[in-house]
């Protein structure tokens, strides 16, 4: 499982925490730096040999992890005349990018299970799935039961429990998929309240592994380089921000 690269409402809510109520982070795009992660993440999978082994990617709905995924996990340049539909066009989602190609790379699958925290924050809040389309075209986006986003409620913040049993299931979905070497690029406020009521309901052989794969990402505080590991950046969940400054907390159902 891999955590999306540094997005806008990082670097704006690390500055100032009511950020994450602006319109303006709705569905907050990579930053440059964010970017720069993903092509280092890139190049450390294809040294490692890892792209010759994922069978599948799934990745939440939202334009940062999907931005991540297909940069880390896509099969380069896009060029025009490819009988292969692009994994992201070229200047997608606000990016400076040239389109990445869907040539060779492992099938992607946009799934809402594993999205962050629903709700109050604009940028948890997706797209409609026609504008990701024309954005990702390679996506596979037919599990998304829903045009628009009708899980984020302005004013009501999913529940922490509610995240960890959303993540349960997921885990417990991911479990019956044939493939055996499955990337997840998701968000670290899903992973810390999936993995920390991980075991009560999951399949038990799962348990340790995710948990190791947890720390392997959060241990590494390098910015943009890492010897084998995935880049940390700035990843702060929104969530986070507002438990530092609880005098300003927004209405967030598990209060």
């Amino acid at each position: 499982m891999h955590l999306h690269a540094q997005g806008f409402h990082n670097v704006e809510g690390e500055k100032d925490h009511s950020a994450y109520m602006s319109e303006e982070l709705f569905d907050a795009q990579l930053t440059p730096l964010g970017w720069q992660q993903v092509d280092n993440l890139h190049k450390h999978i294809v040294e490692c040999g890892i792209d010759k082994k994922v069978e599948l990617v799934i990745v939440s709905p939202l334009l940062r992890t999907m931005q991540t995924a297909v940069g880390a996990f896509g099969a380069g340049d896009y060029a025009d005349g490819m009988d292969v539909a692009p994994l992201m066009v070229a200047k997608g989602g606000n990016s400076n990018r040239s389109a990445i190609s869907s040539l060779n790379a492992p099938p992607f699958i946009a799934v809402e299970l594993c999205r962050e925290h629903l709700g109050v924050h604009p940028c948890d809040r997706r797209r409609a799935v026609g504008e990701y389309r024309t954005i990702f075209p390679a996506i596979d986006f037919s599990l998304i039961e829903n045009e628009e986003d009708v899980l984020w409620k302005a004013d009501v913040r999913e529940a922490d429990e509610s995240l960890a049993a959303r993540g349960m299931k997921f885990i417990n979905w991911l479990w019956t998929r044939k493939e055996k070497e499955i990337a997840v690029v998701t968000h670290s406020g899903f992973l810390f309240h999936t993995l920390s009521a991980f075991g009560k309901d999951c399949h038990p052989t799962c348990n340790y592994s995710l948990m190791y794969v947890f720390l392997i990402l959060r241990s590494d505080s390098s910015t943009t380089n890492y010897p084998g590991k995935i880049p940390g950046g700035l990843d702060l969940p929104s969530d986070a921000a507002f438990d530092k400054h609880p005098e300003n907390g927004a209405p967030n159902s598990s209060a």
